[in-house]
């Protein structure tokens, strides 16, 4: 499957900051949601991010999430609106 530059499907927004619950990533099926708790630097990071590169757009992850921190980029509210970028972001500097 050819990289999406810049595109983004489903989007991890505030209310993750400092839950970092990781029941998305154990559901994902193309494991796009990180860092995972086995990564050397997961105690650095405050939040999860999606890869919006590699996400298939399933929604496997929303329901999952205890804090309900993700959200289909369409139905993102307004406020969180800079998470879209702040998830590329993420890959385009830790990948």
């Amino acid at each position: 499957m050819p990289a999406r530059p810049h595109a983004m499907t489903y989007v991890i927004a505030e209310p993750c900051i400092g839950t970092k619950d990781t029941a998305c990533v154990e559901v994902c099926p193309v494991d796009c949601i990180h860092p995972t708790k086995t990564a050397a630097d997961f105690a650095k990071h405050t939040m999860l991010y999606i890869n919006p590169d590699e996400c298939i757009d399933c929604g496997a992850c929303a329901p999952e999430c205890p804090v309900e921190a993700i959200f289909d980029e369409n139905e993102l509210p307004e406020k969180w609106e800079s998470y879209k970028a702040l998830n590329a972001k993420w890959f385009q500097e830790n990948r």
